[in-house]
């Protein structure tokens, strides 16, 4: 059996590994080893379908030390005005380059594909059943809680019968051109990106039907445009975030907040979304969205016949000869959490909302910083991902903590302004300050923050 020893060994070689690993090369002299069952890095990428897109800008994800994307704003297309979407083929581009130029030729990785770990250090090759026992010196580092639910992979929850075609989005453009009628099965980002591939790609509106199992808030990405030149709309859309949580009186008043302040959207007018998991959308996204009119609210399909679709609410009849498409796996489905850092472990979860990558690079940075347990996590309270308006507020509530006490540590301050996976400082970075509405809009934000923060707490426990 061989043996080597490793100060970090690091489970998992996707976006959260990665951009861990990275910030850890940065700061310290540590010999990492990363195992993943993959035979490249970059996790689920290796498997996404292929007109998947980043639903948020290029510009803060991926790692720290490398660009993704060229910094462009889209001329064209349903994200036009806004900063560039990596496509899902440049994201797994771009986290091969990272562990080919950056993580393995640094000469402290060590990269063991096709590999997985059973424990205490013990790594097998799954290709020759070969064993390697692994001591490590300092921490294991867990980067798969963050592991998103895969189309291709996952394991349906429903029955197909033999002679119905349902396929993962990976084989829509292959499939397509056999069927007139398509039938969506989620209301994920997954689903909307197939309906979305569907219409821009020739299909008629009334050839879709769309399984809607629950509505889902989808957040205005206007409001996740991180450069100056969208102050308004990323500080200005803070401030009115704020001004929300302080003055709503139930959670349904705070959803109806959020949709007059327009950072979130909805698919129909009349109906009230109960689910938010952060799908990020443009408005021409939404109104294409909105051209389906066969939407089915029956909660989540149960079965699938030829002439019928059996769901928890019902049954409706269905077009012989319909292609279904499954974008019913859940991404980031983690929704309890645990200390990060605990003796020789450490749990990677996000710590900023929605931001994994910046989450998992800002725990490798506050890993190397300080010198407790304790202190550590409390700088990096787990934030767990939303389902609903509830839970958003949960999850708010740990999000902004975070933000606080990260305020209050000028190594951790300095080393979030200056790294490129925040989002949200690069504005403040680019505007001028001593401009009056520029300083109105960063008054009013501190001006309601605790009284939003205190109201926040009121209503996550009503």
């Amino acid at each position: 059996m061989d043996r080597f020893e490793t100060d970090y060994l690091i489970i998992g070689a996707g976006a959260s590994g990665l951009a861990f690993a990275d910030t850890l090369l940065e700061e310290t002299d540590a010999h990492i080893t990363m195992v993943d069952r993959r035979d490249k890095a970059g996790g689920h990428w290796n498997d996404a379908y292929p007109f998947v897109r980043l639903h948020q800008p290029s510009s803060y994800y991926g790692v720290s030390s490398l660009s993704l994307g060229r910094g462009s704003i889209d001329q064209s297309g349903l994200n036009k005005g806004f900063e560039e979407l990596a496509s899902g083929q440049e994201v797994a581009n771009y986290f091969h380059t990272v562990m080919r130029d950056r993580l393995l030729q640094s000469g402290r990785v060590r990269f063991l594909p096709m590999s997985e770990h059973l424990g205490n250090g013990e790594v097998r090759q799954l290709l020759s059943n070969k064993i390697t026992q692994i001591d490590v010196r300092r921490r294991f580092v867990d980067a798969r809680l963050l592991e998103n639910g895969i189309p291709l992979t996952h394991q349906r929850k429903f029955h197909v019968a033999a002679d119905v075609a349902c396929i993962p989005p990976n084989f829509l453009s292959q499939k397509a051109h056999l069927h007139g009628y398509f039938t969506i099965l989620g209301a994920g980002k997954t689903a909307m990106d197939s309906v979305l591939w569907l219409l821009e790609n020739g299909a008629d509106a009334t050839q879709i039907r769309w399984v809607v199992p629950r509505d889902p808030w989808m957040i205005n990405r206007a409001f996740t445009q991180p450069s100056g030149a969208f102050y308004n709309e990323n500080y200005g859309g803070t401030m009115r975030q704020m001004e929300a949580m302080k003055e709503a009186n139930s959670i349904d008043d705070l959803a109806d907040r959020m949709e007059a302040a327009n950072l979130w959207m909805r698919l129909d007018p009349s109906v009230r979304p109960v689910m938010i998991h952060g799908p990020t959308v443009s408005i021409a996204e939404l109104e294409r969205l909105r051209e389906i009119q066969d939407i089915v609210r029956m909660g989540h399909v149960e079965t699938i016949e030829p002439d019928k679709l059996r769901l928890a609410g019902g049954a409706c009849s269905a077009k012989p000869g319909t292609l279904y498409v499954d974008c019913t796996a859940r991404a980031l489905g983690h929704t309890n959490t645990w200390p990060i850092f605990n003796d020789d472990q450490i749990a990677l979860q996000m710590i900023r909302l929605y931001q994994p990558t910046f989450s998992a690079a800002l725990i490798a940075k506050i890993e190397t910083s300080l010198d407790s347990d304790k202190a550590k996590n409390a700088l990096a309270i787990p934030v767990p991902m939303t389902d609903t308006v509830q839970t958003w507020l949960v999850s708010q509530i740990a999000n902004t903590t975070n933000q606080f006490v990260w305020s209050q540590h000028p190594e951790i301050k300095a080393w979030i302004a200056s790294c490129r996976l925040d989002g949200f400082g690069r504005a403040a970075r680019e505007v001028d300050r001593n401009d009056p509405e520029v300083q109105s809009v960063f008054n009013r934000i501190k001006e309601v923050s605790m009284p939003a923060f205190a109201n926040m707490k009121k209503l996550a426990t009503a």
